[in-house]
């Protein structure tokens, strides 16, 4: 249960402050605007604050309604910079598009593909495949997870087929360029956390029975109940 116990102001405000920001490609100082404008007097901290507190927790609350990801995955890793230095968000997605899984690292390496992999494989099921690019890194972490678990995971190197994954960091890319890169390490995780999961709903991927015929933001809102 997401609690709101002690906010000094009421969840629906709150929650629509958070999916402003993880949405769209707002500034927190815009929605402190925008909020300003409907007569709420909140700081751009504040919502800055709201972001990283709730954001993982609905992602969290999300994963118990996501559909279930299709057995082949496509997987890849883009650049986001924090503190003026060049981190790495590894994802992954499914034939369909689908975002299986995301993870924010430090380095570009064996031990972080590794720690996404198991991650993914955790949260959801052992893929029968996984296509790549020509990354050293991944394909030796697809290897050390095979031989560590007893399992065969088939790799497979084809760029073009990498394409959807590619295609797909732009939903997350279009949202964090106007943050002009992040100043922690740890509010960036929390974040993109929330990025990832207002992605994954405009991409109807929670569970049908849940959905229904409720609009993305109302399935946003929807994670709290």
């Amino acid at each position: 249960m997401i609690s709101f116990k002690g906010r000094h102001f009421h969840q629906t405000l709150i929650l629509q402050a958070v999916r402003w920001y993880v949405a769209y490609p707002l500034s927190y100082r815009q929605i402190e605007e925008i909020m300003q404008e409907r007569g709420y007097d909140v700081d751009h901290t504040t919502v800055q604050r709201w972001v990283v507190h709730y954001c993982p927790q609905l992602e969290k609350a999300f994963q118990k309604k996501k559909r279930r990801p299709k057995g082949r995955w496509r997987l890849d890793e883009t650049y986001i910079k924090i503190k003026g230095q060049w981190k790495y968000l590894y994802r992954a997605v499914d034939k369909a598009g689908d975002t299986i899984d995301f993870l924010l690292t430090a380095k570009r390496d064996t031990k972080a593909a590794l720690r996404f992999l198991t991650k993914a494989i955790r949260r959801n099921t052992q893929p029968s495949l996984i296509n790549m690019d020509k990354s050293g890194a991944n394909k030796a972490a697809v290897r050390a997870y095979n031989q560590a678990s007893d399992h065969s995971i088939e790799i497979r190197q084809v760029k073009y087929l990498n394409n959807m994954a590619e295609q797909d960091h732009r939903g997350v890319k279009r949202i964090t360029r106007p943050m002009m890169g992040f100043y922690n390490f740890h509010s960036a995780q929390k974040t993109l956390a929330g990025i990832e999961l207002m992605h994954m709903i405009k991409k109807g991927q929670m569970k049908k029975h849940y959905r229904g015929n409720l609009s993305p933001a109302e399935q946003f809102y929807a994670l709290v109940g």
